[in-house]
């Protein structure tokens, strides 16, 4: 019997250990397929026009990285950086305001009962399942209405709403504020708003930060909507400016490289906007996993 207990658990370890190296080495090739582009991103944006001609894609070529970020910035007068800027107003600012009344209403669904409760909230998760796209040309109109089209607002305003974000909201709220918790804030005589600003919004920051950082994603990769809705390039998104550009490169070569290289700039905000708030997030991951 020992001797067959022992025969079975090297069996056992030998399985899991097979098991193992076919989820890491999948995993890997998966990372591999995942990663590609963004290893020809940076070897490209590291070669000058000529070698992006000459050379094979995947191979890095002599280093012109230095030389192809000032020509970026002083490409028409440094509208990239313009642009830059732009998308960081839109984004950030935008992803604010959006987790700001996202959290409102969330907050509000999970922890009020009105009439039509259900009926609101199920009119919101069908927002989530509308694409962008589908919305584009009614938004257009609307702002044309008033005479907004190519402005700053047509492009902010309507990053703003986050049917997600309230979906969120109201899951997290209804988790993680206890009730107790509000009606003893409301017995020490606090205000509803009080109330939400001091210990609904600290309770629910975790998941604030998760549709903060989905909204700063979502608007700064927006494309359509600054497409249908601006002709002036000074109000261009980093999006909307790399793909006027792209069109171009016909005409002007070297706004091939330039293209490139915007590319990869474009991704540094995302990145450390991610690094910046890891730790938030990490934080109300393993709090929802305890609770």
């Amino acid at each position: 019997m020992s001797l067959l207990t022992r025969t079975d658990g090297a069996h056992a370890t030998r399985t899991g250990r097979a098991s193992t190296a076919v989820a890491v080495g999948f995993l890997t090739l998966a990372a591999c397929y995942m990663l590609l582009p963004v290893y020809w991103l940076l070897v490209a944006a590291t070669k000058s026009q000529g070698d992006l001609v000459d050379s094979p894609g995947l191979r890095p070529a002599h280093w012109h990285l230095g030389a192809n970020l000032a020509a970026l910035f002083r490409q028409q007068d440094g509208v990239y950086a313009r642009w830059l800027l732009n998308s960081l107003l839109y984004a950030g600012a935008g992803a604010a305001v959006a987790t700001a009344l996202s959290a409102a209403a969330g907050y509000a669904l999970a922890k009020y009962r009105f009439a039509g409760r259900e009926l609101l909230f199920s009119v919101i998760l069908g927002g989530v399942l509308v694409p962008a796209t589908a919305l584009a040309l009614p938004l257009f109109l609307m702002f044309a209405e008033v005479d907004a089209t190519n402005t700053f607002w047509s492009v902010f305003l309507p990053s703003v709403v986050s049917p997600f974000g309230v979906y969120l909201s109201r899951v997290f709220a209804a988790a993680s504020v206890p009730d107790e918790v509000i009606e003893a804030a409301r017995m020490d005589g606090a205000g509803e708003l009080r109330i939400f600003t001091g210990i609904g919004l600290r309770m629910m920051s975790p998941a604030l930060v998760t549709v903060f950082l989905f909204q700063f994603v979502v608007i700064w990769n927006n494309f359509l909507l600054p497409l249908v809705m601006l002709q002036d390039d000074d109000l261009y998104p980093v999006t909307l400016g790399l793909y006027t550009w792209q069109t171009q490169t016909s005409r002007l070569p070297v706004l091939q490289s330039l293209t490139i290289v915007g590319a990869l700039v474009s991704v540094v905000p995302i990145v450390l906007t991610f690094l910046l708030l890891q730790r938030y997030w990490r934080a109300g991951l393993s709090a929802g996993a305890v609770k």
